[in-house]
């Protein structure tokens, strides 16, 4: 199981597609708990929908880790996949939004998977090919951890701006 980076790969957008999807709701499922904000969406704006990616991604590349601690390259490799699907949440929102004129759930949706779909795939070609300088792990851990801050700050103190905005209410954060 352990060289089986293909399994591995697909396995994570498994667990990154259920798990992005159960918190989606999770938030409004626990009587909207304080608590379990700062990993699940608490509203529909395309900043709570990236945070929906990005923690299963990295909960799934922790458990990876400890069955690829030989390869040097792992959590640059890691990284590179996260901010990738968290690129092209908006990226793909925005530009379909921007054309249209409207988003409907259904396309929500279909962005949410296929980010994390190509995330995975540009991950896996990172394995195989090996060609990637493996950078520090501790700084490619460093910058998860930023992101990570990034979004439990941001579900409190939510900045004013669209990537932010709930288009359904039109309100920020909690």
């Amino acid at each position: 199981m352990k060289r089986s980076i293909g399994l591995w790969q697909l396995m994570g957008f498994a667990v990154t597609s259920l798990g992005g999807t159960l918190l989606h709701f999770l938030y409004d499922w626990l009587g909207k708990a304080v608590w379990i904000a700062p990993i699940s969406g608490v509203n529909e704006s395309t900043w709570e929908h990236m945070k929906l990616l990005f923690w299963p991604m990295l909960l799934f590349a922790i458990v990876q880790s400890f069955f690829f601690r030989d390869r040097a390259d792992f959590w640059s490799i890691k990284l590179r996949g996260i901010l990738l699907g968290l690129a092209l949440i908006p990226i793909l929102f925005y530009t379909y939004n921007g054309v249209i004129g409207h988003s409907p759930d259904w396309i929500n949706i279909v962005i949410f998977f296929v980010s994390a779909a190509i995330a995975y795939i540009y991950e896996t070609r990172l394995f195989v090919s090996g060609k990637l300088y493996p950078h520090s792990p501790k700084v490619a851990i460093g910058i998860l951890a930023a992101i990570a801050l990034l979004f439990i700050l941001f579900t409190f103190a939510t900045p004013k701006i669209d990537l932010f905005k709930d288009p359904l209410t039109g309100t920020y954060g909690i």
